[in-house]
C-alpha cells in the first residue's frame, strides 16, 4: 500500500482540482450518491483520537481520516479503500488535504452565497486555514484589498500575503476589519464571538471555519439573526459540533435557514437572492471532503499526472 506525503499532494493537487473534485462530491452527495460518516472523538488524559468517513461510489473510493489532537497540535492521517474490490489503495500525510479542502469548500459556498462584484476581504486568522482562504478567495474574486485581523500575525505576513495573493494586505483591529468587508472568513481559535453581528454590512458573505467545537464560537447571535441563510456541509454534524450554532439563543437558527452544501450545489436549494441579504457558511469540516480530495490526490499520482 503506498503512503503518499503533503509534498506529493501539493505537486498533484491545485486549489482548482480541489473545488473541482469537491463540488462533484457534494453534488453526489446531495443527490444521494455518496455517503458519509460523522466524526467521533474519543478522549483520555489529554489525548483525543479523532476519526470520520465517507463513501464515494462515482469515484470509486471509501475511507476514513484519522488524527490525533495534543496540546491543541492536530496530527492527520487518511486511509483510502477501493469499492470495487475493498483493497486498501494508500495511506496519506493529510495535512495539505485538510488545508486545501478546507479554503476550498468555502470558496464552493462563496460561489453560491457571496456577490459576484465581492472586492473587500476581511480576514480574522492568518495561520494555516486564514492563508489558504485568502488565496483562494483572491483567485476568484477581485479584490482591491485583504484585511487582517490577528494579533499573533508574523513580522512577515503582510509582504507574504501580498506576493501569494497579489493583493494589498494591511494588518488592522477587529473593527476596522469587519467594516464594509464583502467577504468575511474567521479562521481563528477564539473561543467567543471576534466582533459584533452589527458591523457586517448589507450584502456579505461570511464563512465562519474556524472552530468544530460545540463550546466554542467565533460568531455572534447578531450574526446569526441578520443571517438570511445559513449554509452548512451537513446538518446532522454540524448541528451537533459548531459552537456557532449550538451556543445561539434557542430558536435563533430556525431548520428554514438552514441549508445543507449538497443542496445549493445540485440547485435544490437556492443561493443569494439579492444585493442586500447577509449570507453565512459554517464549516466544521467534513469526511466526504477528505475521502474526495484523497482519491483525486490517489489517481493523479498513480497515473502520473
Amino acid at each position: 500500500m503506498q503512503h503518499i506525503t503533503d509534498d506529493m499532494i501539493n505537486e498533484a493537487v491545485s486549489p482548482q482540482d480541489a473545488q473541482q473534485v469537491l463540488l462533484d462530491a457534494f453534488r453526489s452527495f446531495g443527490s444521494g450518491r455518496a455517503a458519509m460518516q460523522e466524526r467521533i472523538r474519543t478522549e483520555a488524559e489529554g489525548v483525543k483520537l479523532s476519526t470520520l468517513g465517507a463513501v464515494i461510489p462515482e469515484q470509486k473510493v471509501a475511507g476514513a481520516k484519522i488524527y490525533t489532537t495534543i496540546k491543541g497540535q492536530f496530527t492527520f492521517v487518511i486511509v483510502l479503500f477501493s469499492t470495487d474490490d475493498g483493497r486498501a489503495l494508500a495511506s496519506f500525510d493529510a495535512g495539505a488535504i485538510t488545508r486545501l479542502r478546507t479554503a476550498a469548500c468555502s470558496l464552493i459556498a462563496a460561489r453560491h452565497l457571496a456577490r459576484p462584484q465581492a472586492q473587500q476581504l476581511a480576514l480574522f486568522g492568518a495561520g494555516v486555514q486564514g492563508r489558504a482562504h485568502a488565496i483562494q478567495m483572491a483567485q476568484a474574486f477581485k479584490l482591491q484589498e485583504i484585511r487582517v485581523c490577528d494579533p499573533y500575525a508574523a513580522p512577515d505576513l503582510v509582504i507574504d500575503l501580498q506576493r501569494q495573493c497579489g493583493t494589498p494586505v494591511r494588518l488592522c483591529e477587529a473593527g476596522e476589519t469587519v467594516a464594509d468587508a464583502d467577504i468575511v472568513v474567521t479562521a481563528s481559535r477564539s473561543t467567543t464571538p471576534l466582533f459584533s453581528g452589527d458591523q457586517l454590512k448589507p450584502g456579505c458573505f461570511v464563512a465562519a471555519i474556524g472552530s468544530s467545537l460545540p463550546h466554542t464560537r467565533e460568531l455572534d447571535d447578531r450574526a446569526l439573526e441578520r443571517a438570511s441563510c445559513i449554509a452548512v456541509e451537513w446538518i446532522p454534524q454540524t448541528l451537533r459540533e459548531a459552537g456557532d450554532l449550538v451556543l445561539a439563543r434557542p430558536g435563533l437558527v430556525s431548520p428554514d435557514k438552514l441549508v445543507e452544501l449538497g443542496a445549493l450545489v445540485t440547485g435544490a436549494a437556492p443561493g443569494r437572492q439579492n444585493d442586500e441579504e447577509i449570507t453565512l457558511y459554517k464549516s466544521v469540516g467534513v469526511g466526504l471532503e477528505d475521502i474526495a480530495l484523497a482519491g483525486l490526490a490517489w489517481q493523479r499520482i498513480q497515473s502520473g499526472a
